[in-house]
């Protein structure tokens, strides 16, 4: 009589190509490497998406209605932070439409990012001084606090900007390895309900595998385009190489500073008139900018320049246009390289790179766009949490109870978990006898 031995085989797993293995190496161990640098970088980038939002609903005095006439002058501004704070000089005032100026003022001594500083909250119609802070040295506001931690969690500037850098080009390779992963090696209706659903019903280690192949799928294209615009900032080679394809063979070129004529210094204008006359003449061309950034010039420095960048839609940047004049002549000065042309008249390369921050922070479609981001990076800071778990699953998960022993037809069955007693069988010849 057959016993369960004899019964037909099961079928071998059949064994990954060696590519395969490479990719599950590689996918496994490089994110064992940067989870803790992705899940910071992408939480983060979460928050500071909507900083400019967060910002105006916390500070809901600094929201001015919009009224039919000029606002004040740069001159103007001047003389208030002179009555305020005759020790400190305007270094730049941010004008947006519907909003408060926000005035940054710098001492002697105040040099620098996180060197400390006043900031002046100004009613752009009346001139009244709405609030005063007051930064210490070292001290950032809470969105400057998270934006170090996105660019270089928190480390000295020369350790942590490598470090986001290249831990951003890993997870761009992760996301390649983990759609070669997540890759069916056939499609049936079993496969597309693993790989496009998560199925809430089953064990928490089954949900964790979905949402770690079903989430990063679907936010696989959004994490590229942050990802990938996010290494122009930082990785020097990858920037040129990605400007020199996509414009043809360009060079991106170095930064142009520009200088006033130091020889002209006093000729022509006070300072003051200066920078009321070089305001005015951006305005007239552009009346209905959303936005101004003025930068005041260092009168103290010769060579120093009046700088305004107009940004014409509101919470874009893609087309904003800068204009840089000699503080003492007025006379307008043109730089060299992408920066320094006209979005409409960029070609296709100039074009991406000044897109490339509203790409990164989604902002290139508007608030929906931002909202895309905002899923998009918290699904990538899920990733290497519950690619870690399912990794831990794997590597120390309890071993299961030693298996029972294959039993032919003749075993006995056992009761209650329990095997029934042996009953002794005496020897047939011992009975008759």
């Amino acid at each position: 009589m057959a016993t369960a031995n004899n019964s037909n085989p099961a079928k071998k797993k059949v064994k990954d190509s060696q590519f395969t293995r490479i990719n599950k190496w590689l996918h496994l161990w490089l994110g064992l490497v940067s989870g803790v640098i992705v899940l910071m970088v992408c939480i983060t980038g979460c928050i500071w998406v909507f900083n400019e939002e967060i910002t105006g609903l916390l500070e809901p005095e600094s929201k001015i209605q919009k009224q039919d006439k000029p606002v004040i002058t740069p001159s103007q501004l001047t003389s208030i932070a002179a009555r305020l704070f005759p020790d400190k000089s305007p270094v730049y005032a941010n004008y947006q439409q519907g909003r408060a100026i926000n005035l940054n003022l710098k001492g002697a001594k105040e040099e620098g990012r996180r060197g400390g500083g006043t900031t002046l909250t100004i009613n752009p119609y009346t001139g009244r001084v709405i609030s005063k802070v007051v930064h210490k040295k070292g001290e950032v506001d809470f969105f400057r606090f998270i934006l170090n931690g996105h660019r270089f969690l928190w480390l000295p500037y020369a350790i942590g900007r490598p470090i986001v850098n290249y831990g951003t080009l890993i997870f761009v390779i992760l996301l390649i390895t983990g759609l070669i992963w997540w890759y069916p090696k056939k499609w049936n209706k079993s496969t597309r309900d693993k790989s496009f659903k998560i199925k809430w019903s089953a064990s928490f280690k089954r949900v964790n595998l979905d949402l770690h192949n079903v989430l990063g799928f679907y936010s696989l294209i959004f994490l590229l385009f942050i990802a990938l615009t996010g290494m122009v900032y930082g990785i020097r080679w990858y920037s040129e190489g990605l400007y020199w394809v996509t414009s043809g063979g360009e060079k991106l070129g170095e930064f142009d500073r520009l200088a006033s004529d130091s020889l002209q210094a006093g000729k022509f204008y006070t300072p003051e008139k200066a920078m009321d006359l070089a305001w005015n003449t951006v305005i007239k061309k552009h009346p209905k900018s959303e936005g101004f950034y003025y930068n005041f010039p260092d009168t103290s420095k010769a060579k120093a320049t009046i700088n305004i960048t107009v940004y014409p839609d509101k919470g874009q940047f893609y087309n904003n246009q800068s204009y840089t004049f000699d503080q003492h002549t007025l006379q307008e000065l043109k730089g060299k390289g992408v920066y320094s042309v006209p979005y409409e008249a960029s070609g296709f390369g100039g074009k991406l790179r000044k897109m490339n921050y509203d790409i990164h922070v989604g902002s290139i479609l508007g608030f929906p766009g931002k909202v895309l981001a905002f899923l998009a990076s918290l699904i990538g800071a899920s990733l290497p949490i519950t690619g870690f778990l399912i990794w831990y699953g794997r590597k120390f998960k309890k071993k299961g109870k030693a298996k029972e022993p294959l039993k032919t037809e003749g075993s006995n069955p056992l009761q209650h978990g329990k095997p029934r007693a042996r009953i002794p069988v005496r020897k047939m010849e011992n009975v008759i006898n």
